[in-house]
């Protein structure tokens, strides 16, 4: 060791998700499907698992602590298998498992309904002489009226 250099602390060093915590919360939002069940029921909830990571760094076992039902631990289950994570060196080609526990959190999503919005328009095309009243739009809808003359 040169001078100067720190020497670590830990003897094993844990396992990286690579992108962080940030990049773990995008891929469980963007592959979770909510169970169709706890949508029919309208279930919402965390589920907290352990999870252990083998010495490739794939998620081995996933073991839940606290249950949801309805179909959300067998979804947060999938979900944490998904995970691959960096693994560092360790002394001697050792060939360590390790453990860590997450809480996934199922929120129903929101409805949304967008307004439908009609409009109409209508033309009149009429000659100078002879004068037409334009159409009415139809009571309930909004809409525009031109008269066109020459």
């Amino acid at each position: 060791m040169a001078r100067g250099e720190r020497k670590d602390k830990h003897f094993l060093k844990q396992p990286i998700y690579i992108g962080g915590k940030a990049a773990m919360d995008r891929l469980l939002k963007q592959t979770m499907i909510y169970p169709k069940e706890a949508l029919k029921n309208k279930i919402e909830g965390s589920v907290y698992l352990r999870y252990t990571i083998d010495h490739k760094g794939k998620v081995a076992e996933a073991k839940v602590l606290s249950s949801l039902g309805h179909g959300c631990d067998e979804e947060a289950k999938r979900l944490v298998k998904l995970f691959t994570f960096q693994i560092p060196k360790i002394p001697y080609k050792t060939k360590v498992t390790f453990q860590k526990n997450i809480r996934i959190h199922f929120k129903l999503p929101k409805k949304t309904k967008k307004p439908v919005i009609q409009k109409a328009i209508n033309y009149t095309v009429s000659k100078k002489n002879i004068k037409k009243e334009p159409p009415k739009p139809k009571s309930g809808k909004s809409g525009y009226s031109y008269t066109i003359s020459w």
